[in-house]
């Protein structure tokens, strides 16, 4: 299965990168041991992937994920989340079996 992005998360992406004026930057998703449930996420925005980083695209959107991380990450839905309580990047992965309250961690 391919990750794949909304249009909030997009939308946001593209905001991040205009004000930052790094237009061509790659937004990079990776997993960290750690966190309440024991993997944490991780993103970040970078000049260009490593040579082997699975690649996809979305358009004005360029996203990269390390080949370790993306056997935990395949079929993730990236999303853009803002309320009154809280806004970030969230992560609906299919292989967490069980996530932490914040949803900044989670168990496979």
């Amino acid at each position: 299965m391919p990750i794949t992005m909304t249009e909030n998360a997009k939308n946001k992406i593209i905001k991040i990168k205009s004000k930052r004026q790094t237009p061509e930057a790659y937004f990079r998703i990776s997993l960290r041991g750690g966190g309440c449930s024991g993997l944490s996420y991780n993103y970040e925005l970078v000049s260009g992937p490593t040579a082997t980083d699975r690649i996809f695209d979305f358009g004005s959107i360029k996203l990269c994920i390390d080949k370790k991380s993306y056997l935990f990450l395949n079929g993730t839905e990236v999303d853009y989340v803002e309320s009154l309580v809280n806004s970030g990047f969230t992560f609906n992965n299919p292989a967490a079996t069980r996530t932490c309250s914040c949803g900044d961690s989670f168990t496979i």
